[in-house]
Parts: C-alpha cells; structure tokens; sequence
C-alpha cells in the first residue's frame, strides 16, 4: 500500500540537512515523499560561508495551493523540523488543520527545533505557538530535553522527571513522545546519552496501552549536522511498521544513526588525516553509502523498558 509524507523542512544543495536528511531514507524505506523546502541554502549553516534563500508563509501557501488544486494532497503522514519565522509555522498550522480533516488518521511527527544545552536559536515567540498551536496537533513528537523543558515548563534533573515531562506532553497531544537526548547520566557510563521514549495509545473504549522506555546510546566526539532530522524521520518509518511496539522502532530508529555516524566519523578522520580535526564538509552524513543499514539496521541499541501497562481507563 502506498504511503506517502508531506515533509516541510530546509534543504540543503550540499549536504544533508532537513529534507536533504529525511527524503532518501524514507524512500528507501518505501515512503513516497513529497517535500517542500523552508529554506534552500548552499550548505548548512556549520559552514564558513552559506547563501540562499528563505520561503515565506505566502510561498508556502502558494505551493500548497498549487497541490490542493490539482486534487493530490491526500498523505499519511505530516513531518515538520526547523522553523525560524511564525507567520511560516502558523501557515504549516493550518495546512496539517486541513490535512487532518481530509485524513482523520493522518499521523503528525513534529520535530519542535528551538534550541539546545540551554539556548534557543529560534526567536522566542516561536515557544507559544509550539505550545499552543503544533504540539496539541502532533501524535509523534521528538524533542530534546531542552525544548522538552520548554514546552512543559519543567526541568528535568531525574529519570522520574523525564517520566513525568513525556507525560505532560502527551496531555497536550502527542501519542508519542521521544526525549531524543538528555543530559542525564548513563548507567553505562560517561560514553553514552540517555534517551526516553513514552507511547499512551487510546483505544476508542476509553482504555490505554502505555509504555516508557530509556536508551543509551554510545556518544561519538564530533559535531554532526542533520541527525535530528533523520532521527524523526526514521521514527516515523519505523513507527509505521511496529506501531504498537515503541521499543523497537525506537531501537531501530536508534540503530541506524549509530550506524550512520560510525560510518560518517570513520570515513571523515581518514580523510582528514591523522591528528587533524575534519571539515564540516567531511563531517556530512554518509547516507547513501550506508543504504543497507536504513533498510534493515542491525540492532546495536537496545531499549530498557521502564514502565508498561494496559487497559488504563484515561
């Protein structure tokens, strides 16, 4: 059956980032793609230089206006990440509105990029219309424990902090939510992130099939650009396959980009050359070389389950 995604982010001509990061691994994967382009600059911004231009909330709609006439904007799945202007976010509000309304079980995965480690760089009144207006029409949602606490207005310092933020999310809509990485120690040790996934279905009698899950995932000394995007979108993938399952398509989610950056970071120090730094540019994600890995990730990173339950009346 086919599957198709709307997918609303930046793009790149050299490199991967946003689309750029989303649309081959998904395709791979089978998903037909159909992308529009918030920003379209040279490189990432990680680069010395970067030109290029930024689509406005009125482009946008004329692209959307342009699919709606010809009567193909039937998808499956929303997918969204960086925005930097609100009247452009308000915009992608609306379309998922209506989206929604033609397709009730059309799914939302909202990457809410705002910032990290403590700073956003986004403009500040991005935060309300995250909060009040994306997050409530989102069911997948994969924030850092940055935007996380923003949106929530909690802080996370414990695993039962990170417990009860993800379900703080999920009473403002989300189905699922992915805290793709904290700063929370590992039990495995300096060398690993800690990630945490929680799923709260409702079924239509009331009842609830939850599940909180905690991964580490080995940490690698580099500076990757994109990984955030591929991350959501092999969330959406992987969830599609195994939507009850939030362990395994977090753990194959979380496979892949391992495999992914090793590759990237294997391949960037062998071109830089022993004892220099990589460039930006060597440090792009190896993406089509590691196709085989998107298609069937060896499982290296196994999720620990926290909490699981079902039959809940919510």
């Amino acid at each position: 059956m086919e599957c198709r995604v709307l997918s609303i982010q930046s793009h790149v001509v050299r490199g991967y980032v946003g689309n750029k990061s989303a649309t081959f691994p998904l395709q791979v994967l089978g998903f037909e793609v159909d992308s529009i382009n918030s920003v379209q600059f040279s490189n990432h911004t990680g680069y010395p230089h970067w030109k290029g231009q930024v689509l406005t909330a009125e482009e946008l709609n004329v692209l959307y206006e342009g699919i709606k006439l010809n009567n193909v904007n039937q998808y499956d799945y929303i997918l969204t990440g960086y925005s930097r202007d609100t009247s452009f976010l308000e915009t992608v509000v609306d379309i998922i509105k209506e989206l929604k309304k033609a397709n009730p079980s059309l799914v939302y995965v909202c990457d809410p990029v705002m910032g990290d480690h403590g700073a956003m760089y986004v403009p500040e009144n991005l935060l309300p219309v995250y909060k009040n207006k994306v997050v409530p029409l989102a069911d997948i949602l994969t924030p850092n424990q940055f935007e996380a606490e923003l949106l929530t207005g909690r802080k996370i310092s414990t695993e039962r902090n990170a417990i009860e933020v993800m379900d703080l999310l999920h009473k403002m809509g989300p189905e699922k939510v992915v805290l793709t990485s904290t700063d929370l120690p590992s039990k495995q040790g300096d060398q690993f992130l800690v990630a945490f996934g929680s799923q709260n279905i409702r079924k239509p009698d009331g009842t609830s099939i939850s599940q909180k899950i905690c991964l580490d995932i080995p940490k690698v000394d580099a500076v990757f650009v994109g990984t955030g995007d591929l991350f959501a979108a092999m969330l959406l993938a992987w969830t599609h396959h195994h939507p009850k399952d939030l362990k395994i398509a977090c753990e194959k989610t979380a496979s892949v980009m391992h495999h992914v950056i090793m590759r990237t970071i294997t391949y960037a120090n062998e071109v830089a050359g022993p004892g220099n730094k990589p460039s930006p540019a060597q440090l792009e994600l190896r993406m089509v070389q590691s196709k085989a890995d998107i298609e069937n990730p060896a499982i290296i990173i196994e999720a620990t389950v926290l909490q699981t339950s079902s039959d809940q009346k919510q």
